[in-house]
């Protein structure tokens, strides 16, 4: 199976999960939590606790396909090569929030 048939196969599963949580609770699309990877506040509908971490849809879709794809072996390995991009939205945060003051 080829690396492009694999992601569009990822992105179909990952996005029915989605689906399939708003089915079964509607709530969940708007109840919001913090992705341990993207650091974003993202919809809970879609997202999966793997071990101590919780990943919302997006995110999911990126580590699932990136072990299909062998790139990563657990994830732990993803949360390391996720640093960079968790720190970025940490960053945007506190300077909005920086922003909302001086206004």
């Amino acid at each position: 199976m080829n690396n492009e048939k694999i992601i569009q196969d990822m992105q179909q599963v990952v996005w029915q999960m989605k689906l399939d949580d708003i089915e079964e609770n509607p709530d969940s699309e708007f109840e919001m939590f913090d992705c341990s990877a993207c650091a974003k506040e993202k919809p809970l509908a879609g997202s999966i606790q793997y071990s101590k971490y919780r990943l919302c849809n997006d995110c999911v879709l990126l580590y699932e396909t990136a072990l299909k794809l062998n790139k990563i072996k657990n994830i732990e390995e993803f949360m390391e090569k996720t640093e960079e991009k968790r720190l970025e939205a940490l960053c945007d945060f506190i300077k909005k929030d920086k922003q909302k003051e001086n206004n």
